[in-house]
């Protein structure tokens, strides 16, 4: 952590300092009595967060809630493990006891997230320590979509990111937002600063003007003693991003503006960057840090424990490329929980079958064919260990069911088993479902025209005739990765957008079985509702789409001795074990994706060949 003063000099709404404080003396009506505590309490937030949370601060935990209250815009750029949450949670909670009558606002790029700084409001409230707080504390009340506490008159709501409209239906004083790195930029544009702009009680703030007025003109007060009123909050949290990203675009933006000479506007603002270094060592165990240098990327370390900006990923597949080709929030084609009844889907695994948390993920990726421009968006992903093949079976399935799949890939080392299993599972029987498999190689360029045709011949989407188990030979594993960079490079394949606004409420009213249907590795999804659980799956497929790119940054080239190419994590993240392990399945799932998708496409173009039936004459007699 370095220090830079900016030029925007003191908080334009000021209160009694400590030294003003401590020159009161005698005895104090209530109302003056109440105003300097008031302000003791404002100017010495560890001994507040103690008296009224029973919570003991870190020195930079004390500094980042001061400037939270002090001023208009925070940006924390922290490193992973440095109680963002937990800090937040202490400020909103100071902050609704201590400014009665706020409105808080928790966002983040999940309701999952934005609950996680709810929960640590509500651990603070129950410990013995927080009577005070807990005696504050007037409701509680928690919804599929709105989770709400409210403090005297103040109010705390965690609210889901992908229901834009409900947004805008709220006025905040204060906006958190949780993991600003996922923060969409048309949300933070058209919904986040619209907030921020709407001032409160303008109709008091016009009738104390008109009486200040009246008063300069009596000569009983001076310009510089009106009124300030104190500006809405914006609050973000992040671990850094790479450069290119949204973050820091905006994080240069605050930084020029404080220190410019001179400002458009009046706001304040404080960014504050912190890295692992910067923690008591109470908060870090060192092995966890060693093991982190030894397991990341060293790009990928300096963003999550160095607070770093970055410029791009290391590996194969460069994170600026598949930036370009991911669509745009508010944009379609978005993240889909089902499937367009007119659109045709390409589906690949890459399947495991081990059922510890520390095994290889069972993935699943779900590809929206584009037929006209010969382009695909990724609309689904499915990636899950440490659970039984009953639930990969149930999923695969869902996806079936729900997705007009017209081709299918798998890894042939697991999947002739799985293929196997779901066929003689009691599921697939029900629904009268029986998958066969076309024996084709496709990885022979001399062979490749008449293998499309034996493909297309054999092809039926009724029988569910449409599946190709690949061999990972060396040749085609370094073509079907030589595929998917260049349709990157060429932007032939698309990660589709979070679902926003109409494009969420569209996700939500879809009738699935949710709750058949197993997703998360925790066992917090059995616990919801059906309208809740919905909510966390449209959330959780954004997750999984920027999972699939994250696993896609990490896969490096190599070659062997021999000249055999190889793609593959790092050696140092091959290494890992745990349930929280660097894993590339959903990568892998991709590359089947795509391959997939463009054997499709050449099939369309091949004439199909009219099978002609020999008769052999018979003489009866």
């Amino acid at each position: 952590m370095s220090w830079h003063e900016g030029n925007q000099g003191k908080p334009s709404h000021q209160l009694r300092d400590n030294e003003e404080l401590l020159k009161v003396d005698g005895f104090l009506e209530e109302k003056e009595a109440k105003l300097a505590l008031y302000e003791f309490l404002r100017n010495n937030i560890t001994f507040s967060a103690d008296l009224i949370l029973g919570v003991k601060l870190f020195p930079f935990q004390h500094m980042a809630i001061k400037s939270m209250f002090e001023r208009d815009y925070f940006m924390g750029v922290w490193s992973r493990g440095m109680s963002k949450s937990f800090t937040t949670g202490i400020y909103a909670a100071l902050d609704a006891v201590l400014n009665q009558g706020v409105e808080i606002g928790i966002l983040s790029k999940s309701f999952r997230q934005a609950k996680m700084i709810f929960k640590k409001i509500e651990d603070i409230a129950v410990k013995p320590e927080a009577g005070f707080f807990r005696q504050c504390i007037t409701k509680t009340s928690k919804s599929n979509d709105e989770w709400l506490m409210e403090i005297g008159s103040s109010r705390i709501r965690a609210l889901p990111l992908g229901d834009g409209e409900k947004l805008r239906g709220f006025r905040f004083h204060r906006i958190i937002i949780d993991e600003f790195l996922l923060m969409p930029e048309r949300i933070y544009n058209e919904v986040i600063v619209p907030f921020l702009s709407v001032v409160e009680n303008p109709t008091q703030r016009d009738d104390l003007y008109k009486l200040e007025n009246r008063l300069i003109e009596e000569g009983k007060m001076t310009e510089d003693e009106r009124y300030v009123w104190p500006n809405n909050k914006l609050i973000a949290l992040s671990s850094a991003s790479y450069k290119f990203e949204y973050l820091y675009k905006l994080y240069t933006q605050f930084e020029n503006l404080i220190v410019a000479e001179k400002q458009k506007d009046k706001a304040s603002r404080c960014i504050m960057q912190y890295s692992y270094d910067c923690a008591p060592k109470q908060l870090y165990d060192e092995n966890l840090i060693n093991q982190a240098k030894a397991t990341m990327s060293q790009s990928q370390f300096e963003r999550e424990f160095g607070a770093i900006f970055t410029d791009d990923s290391s590996g194969y597949f460069k994170t600026s490329k598949m930036a370009l080709c991911t669509i745009p929030d508010g944009d379609l084609p978005c993240i889909e929980v089902q499937g367009e009844p007119d659109s045709e889907y390409i589906l690949a695994f890459d399947p495991s079958w081990s059922q510890t948390e520390s095994s290889d993920d069972f993935a699943i990726q779900i590809l929206k064919l584009h037929p006209e421009q010969q382009k695909t968006t990724l609309v689904h992903s499915y990636a899950l260990s440490g659970t039984s093949l009953k639930h990969h079976i149930n999923y695969f399935l869902f996806c079936l069911q729900n997705f007009n799949v017209v081709g299918v890939c798998g890894d042939y080392n697991g999947g002739v088993q799985f293929l196997q299993a779901c066929n003689e599972s009691e599921t697939f029987k029900e629904k009268n479902i029986k998958l066969q498999t076309i024996d084709v190689g496709l990885d022979k360029p001399e062979e490749y025209q008449n293998d499309l045709k034996k493909y297309k011949n054999e092809y039926n989407s009724k029988e569910h005739k449409y599946v190709i188990l690949r061999k990972p030979t060396s040749n085609w594993i370094r073509q079907a990765n030589e595929l998917l960079q260049a349709n990157f490079d060429h932007r032939r394949i698309y990660f589709a957008s979070r679902a926003t606004d109409d494009s969420y409420t569209k996700q939500k009213n879809k009738s699935i079985p949710i709750q058949d249907i197993k997703f998360l590795r925790t066992a917090e999804e059995a616990k919801q509702s059906a309208g809740a659980k919905m909510i966390d799956f449209i959330e959780h497929q954004s997750d999984m789409i920027d999972l699939t790119k994250n696993e896609c940054a990490l896969v490096q080239i190599t070659t062997t001795s021999q000249g055999t190419q190889t793609f593959d994590l790092p050696s140092n993240l091959r290494r890992q074990t745990g349930p929280d392990k660097a894993r590339k399945d959903s990568y892998s799932a991709l590359v089947l994706a795509n391959w997939m998708a463009k054997v499709h496409f050449d099939s369309q173009h091949v004439q199909q060949e009219d099978v002609i039936e020999t008769f052999v004459p018979e003489f009866i007699m």
